[in-house]
């Protein structure tokens, strides 16, 4: 039996959880799944299922087996598509991480053009503040606005956006307008990232680059949150200019401080590195690159 079918059964037995269910999924006799998945622990001589009458597990080494070799698989029915459907545009799925606020404001608008361009697309799109494991968490696409801390990851710049000090004209009446950055140690600044205590924030003056401890009653890992308080009155905010958008425009919302804002944050686009890239990740990234750089 050609070692191909035994990993399609193996596959398609784990994804849909039994040897019945994955008959039907693969259109093979259960007999047919049966036998591949009895050649392929008899070749690897180990077992991959524990067996039940009511259902089936991977044991630890199927669990470590479909790991490896799960992503192998998807790579080698990518290359199959891409050569077979490369004259009726890209298809599959591709799961795409990005940051709760940055995808609500500037990523799910542009999903309804990008489905539009390419009918056989499916998205499965992660709004998350937490960075996630790409390869762990099998994303083919991530973006991101600020540092990228991934030695392993190829990444694409796309944009840029500076970083803005931000108040409600209802905090600024009650508690005064800071001049300086040294005067932020006097307000309630609310700290994204979940940093209980303090922050310092980054500054640019006459001598050069500074930076200011400051502190306050609110910190959350979530951009929303503390974009919400902000705008609520409960205190100032440090964001990457594109995560407050039309907000900059509302007759309530004060910048403050810009003479003394110098920094910049990259909006990047994400590969986990890997030795071949399909071709709807090559295109949805160009078409990321194209429509974020406009909107930034």
């Amino acid at each position: 039996m050609d070692r191909f079918h035994e990993l399609s059964a193996f596959i398609a037995v784990v994804e849909a959880g039994g040897f019945s269910a994955a008959a039907r999924t693969t259109g093979d006799s259960q007999s047919a799944v049966s036998k591949a998945i009895g050649a392929l622990e008899k070749r690897l001589s180990v077992m991959l299922f524990n067996r039940s009458t009511r259902r089936v597990t991977l044991t630890d080494q199927g669990q470590r087996y479909y790991d490896r070799i799960k992503p192998l698989f998807d790579e080698m029915q990518d290359a199959d598509s891409e050569l077979t459907g490369s004259t009726l545009g890209i298809s599959g799925l591709i799961r795409i991480a990005v940051s709760g606020t940055f995808g609500r404001l500037h990523v799910l608008p542009l999903i309804p053009d990008l489905l539009s361009l390419n009918p056989g697309l499916q998205v499965d799109l992660i709004l998350s503040d937490i960075v996630r494991d790409m390869v762990e968490d099998r994303i083919d696409l991530a973006i991101r606005v600020g540092p990228v801390d991934e030695p392993d990851a190829v990444v694409r710049r796309v944009a840029s956006t500076p970083l803005v000090c931000v108040g409600s004209r209802l905090y600024f009446e009650r508690h005064g307008l800071p001049k300086t950055p040294a005067e932020l140690v006097d307000h309630n600044c609310l700290l994204y990232g979940g940093i209980a205590e303090a922050a310092n924030w980054p500054f640019v003056g006459p001598e050069g680059r500074f930076s200011v401890r400051v502190q306050g009653n609110l910190s959350s890992n979530s951009v929303e949150t503390i974009r919400a308080a902000v705008l609520a009155g409960v205190g100032i905010g440090l964001f990457a200019k594109v995560s407050l958008a039309d907000e900059l425009r509302h007759p309530d919302v004060i910048t403050i401080l810009d003479d003394f804002m110098s920094d910049i944050r990259d909006i990047s686009l994400v590969w986990p590195k890997r030795r071949f890239v399909p071709a709807r990740v090559r295109q949805v990234t160009d078409f990321f690159a194209e429509a974020i750089a406009r909107r930034a």
